[in-house]
């Protein structure tokens, strides 16, 4: 059986070198069945730091991270927000696609924890190389890759959260909402998509 002792990326700041490195990892075992890496976008020096929880079958194929539907809102909720799009870093706190198949289909799975601390260093990796002035967080996923498991969305949805004091450099502010793809599969997605753009407005508020 393989050993997958998780990622363990370069020591460095510069997001090419990060970025090459990461398109071979093999510290879990689910580059095992998704096409790529996909790794994050954006510029070092991004002022806001965008992640969600995996790529899903878009964003596999494509190689980039939230261009399928839950990319499409999001983006349409980061304009109403305020946010430009083109000057966030966004990326996921798992780099491959995790899914089981139906037929032809690829159905979207949860990662598991070893999965999501298995890729944590990229993680930190990434903040390490942008030092962004705001984390935030979609998905409990994501919320609870850096903020720990005991962290719930639900209680601290939208409002400014302390990260560990270990990251404390790393992350100078984080708010944490709902993955964009839970606003799609909301009931009513006029009221869940108005709550997450009111979630993304008052995280724009704690920008300097």
């Amino acid at each position: 059986m393989p050993d997958f002792r998780g990622a363990e990326p370069p020591d460095t700041t510069d997001l090419g070198r990060l970025r090459s490195a990461a398109s071979g990892c093999r510290g879990c075992a689910l580059h095992e069945d998704a096409t790529q890496t996909v790794f994050g976008e954006g510029a070092a020096g991004a002022k806001v730091f965008v992640a969600g929880e995996q790529p899903g079958d878009k964003e596999d194929v494509a190689g980039e991270p939230f261009v399928g539907p839950a990319g499409k809102l999001l983006d349409r909720a980061f304009e109403e927000a305020g946010f430009d799009r083109g000057s966030l870093y966004v990326t996921n706190a798992v780099k491959h696609f995790k899914f089981k198949r139906e037929g032809k289909r690829r159905i979207h799975q949860k990662p598991g924890r070893t999965e999501v601390v298995a890729c944590r260093p990229w993680l930190l990796a990434e903040l390490r190389a942008v030092r962004p002035e705001l984390v935030l967080l979609l998905g409990a996923t994501a919320a609870q890759s850096l903020l720990g498991p005991k962290f719930r969305l639900t209680e601290h949805r939208g409002e400014p959260v302390s990260p560990p004091a270990e990251l404390a450099e790393l992350v100078p502010a984080a708010v944490a909402t709902v993955h964009p793809s839970a606003v799609l599969r909301a009931p009513d997605r006029d009221q869940a998509y108005a709550a997450f753009v009111a979630d993304l407005k008052a995280a724009g508020k704690l920008l300097g």
